[in-house]
């Protein structure tokens, strides 16, 4: 077994270190591709998904001991395969099935990593079809995905088996314990065996219907990076990067779907401002004094092409290119004040059709402020607040505060401000808020210029 071409490393405690990266290294690009293969192999999703777990415990035990195989995704394929074959066994389910797993496979061919039967035949021991590899993902991100699961139980089992990314590593993205995140994975697996989903790419009339399954859970933990709901970061740049990673796949399996291309798009013009989120201490920086030479420009370029590839599949956008376009509007900026607001009020507009919700209302309501002023996007805001619109956040308290403030309602301002640090869950963001407070503070204690001896 040939040991890997990885960096300079010295002892055996180096040796094993750099043996167990490359276990991970190997997983996060290939599980997905590992467990669709073995689901088509098996035809059972959860049992493609155990397997291929054992085979990832396998590697971190073999692989810093005897060394990196030659083909490493073939070596985690090919032992995830003889773990079925050995749960097919102890079922005693000696059918058809068992027969197709256990073909082209000679005695001790390929389990633990020892040597192929056939040494001739060593570089085409990959168990999967690289024709089928393309469907192979598809189908695991539509199952991933599917409607029978909760929206939790949907994200978790995505960036579990699309992802490859551990029960912990889940754990920490969304600040939830990991025997929940292992609990939500173990009840998702056992609802979808109950209702009997197949492993399979949707047909091409239910398709549309289960992509926006695949892209709303894809949006969610993006956003969830991109804006975390709670914690002390800013930005979770595993979360979005992961989102972001998932979209370009789905961007080459679907190249077809403007959709598609359209969340790509909106992930990659939204996380081109990330450097310039945060200043060197760590606090967030608002976008009206951002130094928009930190913007990657790389990404900019990437999120436009695939809105430009929206576009030209046909169909017009949807709601994933239209805030994408709204996001292309900032990115050419090259200020606040330069920005084609009216544009992205029209965009929100479009947006607010055939994706309404209370967060684009307040969105267009803050892109109507700076087009025509705090005193026309104030009565937007006060109907949402008559409607009880978004009770539980600190958006429409954070907006309406600000609005308050450009109108030199400083009283009233400060109280919605106050209500926004009560409501927010984000330690970074709340500070935001304070120092919003603050400032107002400050102007009160300022002495008035008019007010002093004649």
């Amino acid at each position: 077994m040939a040991r890997g071409h990885g960096p300079a490393l010295s002892g055996p405690v180096a040796e094993g270190r750099a043996d167990r990266e490359a276990v991970a290294a190997v997983w996060r690009i290939e599980s997905a591709r590992i467990v669709g293969a073995l689901a088509r192999y098996t035809g059972d999703f959860a049992l493609a998904e155990d397997v291929a777990q054992e085979a990832l415990a396998e590697a971190l035990v073999t692989w810093p001991r005897e060394g990196v195989p030659r083909n490493p995704a073939g070596w985690l394929l090919a032992v995830g395969r003889r773990r079925a074959i050995d749960a097919f066994r102890r079922r005693a389910a000696r059918d058809e099935r068992y027969a197709v797993l256990a073909r082209d496979l000679g005695e001790g061919g390929a389990a633990a990593g020892a040597a192929p039967a056939d040494p001739a035949r060593a570089g085409d021991d990959v168990l999967w079809d690289p024709d089928q590899i393309d469907d192979d993902v598809l189908a695991l991100m539509f199952v991933s995905c599917h409607p029978v699961l909760p929206r939790e139980a949907r994200v978790a089992l995505t960036l579990r088996v699309v992802g490859g990314l551990t029960s912990d590593e889940i754990a920490r993205g969304f600040l939830v314990p990991t025997a929940t995140v292992q609990a939500r994975i173990t009840r998702a697996k056992k609802a979808l065996g109950a209702a009997g989903v197949p492993f399979r790419v949707p047909a091409a009339d239910e398709r549309a219907e289960r992509l926006g399954s695949v892209l709303s859970v894809v949006y969610l933990i993006f956003t969830e990076g991109s804006s975390p709901t709670s914690g002390g970061d800013l930005i979770r740049f595993d979360l979005a990067g992961e989102a972001q990673r998932l979209a370009r796949v789905l961007s080459r399996l679907m190249p077809d779907e403007p959709e598609v291309h359209g969340l790509l798009a909106l992930l990659e013009l939204t996380a081109a401002r990330f450097p310039a989120r945060t200043g060197a201490d760590g606090e967030p920086v608002l976008l009206e004094h951002q130094d928009r030479r930190r913007w990657d420009r790389a990404a900019i370029r990437r999120g436009r092409a695939a809105l430009t590839r929206a576009e030209k599949v046909g169909r017009g956008l949807g709601a994933y290119g239209v805030q994408a376009a709204i996001a292309e509007c900032h990115a050419l900026a090259p200020s606040v004040d330069d920005t084609d607001w009216d544009r992205i009020v029209l965009l929100y507009e479009a947006l607010g059709t055939f994706a309404p919700s209370p967060v684009v209302d307040l969105n267009r309501a803050v892109a109507v402020s700076m087009a025509q002023g705090p005193a026309a996007a104030l009565p937007l805001v006060d109907a949402l607040l008559e409607r009880d619109a978004l009770p539980n956040s600190h958006l429409l308290p954070g907006v309406r505060g600000e609005l308050l403030t450009r109108l030199g309602r400083a009283d009233e301002a400060r109280a919605e401000l106050e209500r926004a640090v009560l409501l927010c869950g984000n330690a970074r963001e709340r500070s935001v808020l304070q120092r919003k407070i603050a400032a107002l503070t400050d102007a009160d204690d300022k002495p008035d210029p008019d007010s002093g001896a004649s």
